[in-house]
């Protein structure tokens, strides 16, 4: 069963890790998209994995086994803004782990604005600045639907808040 305590690792490294294009590919990634280290990166590379699995397990299924689950995993993927909404099995095959990377929520409240720099952007998570429809969330690799993406906002306590207010009524 396993100890509750030592949760079950959620990604898997690069077959081959010293390869030098694979280095250099992966210190790329983390200085665009601001990673901690490359665990983050490797997360969002193993769960794109397994959407394309499912996808090559469904193309193979037989059709009336394949109708209903490719449906779901569609919504599921349009739901999470990885797909746009007229998409089929092949796209999800496309996929690369940048397409997860920008729906996290550092990369968000980075293009959104709300910070300078996408290292900001993490700190600002980190330190509760950041609330999805006024809920602190403090957790910058959150994925973020399509739904909570306009709901991204400073938190209601937050001094940045009272800036960005005083901001716009100076503007106004």
């Amino acid at each position: 069963m396993g100890d509750p305590r030592k949760p079950r690792k959620k990604w898997e490294g690069p077959r081959h890790p010293w390869r030098k294009e694979v280095l250099e590919e992966e210190l790329k990634l983390l200085g665009t998209y601001g990673l901690r280290n490359k665990r983050e990166l490797w997360i969002a590379s193993t769960i794109i994995r397994k959407f394309r699995h499912q996808a090559r397990s469904l193309l193979a299924a037989p059709a009336e086994v394949r109708a209903e689950a490719e449906r779901a995993l569609l919504r599921r993927l349009y739901h999470l803004g990885l797909l746009p909404e007229n998409a089929t099995l092949e796209d999800i095959l496309s996929l690369k782990a940048e397409d997860l990377l920008e729906r996290r929520l550092q990369t968000i409240v980075y293009k959104k604005g709300l910070a300078r720099t996408i290292y900001q952007a993490r700190q600002l998570i980190v330190h509760g600045h950041i609330a999805i429809a006024g809920r602190r969330v403090t957790s910058p690799g959150y994925i973020v639907s399509r739904e909570e993406e306009e709901l991204i906002d400073y938190a209601p306590t937050s001094p940045f808040k009272k800036k960005a207010e005083q901001a716009a009524e100076g503007e106004a």
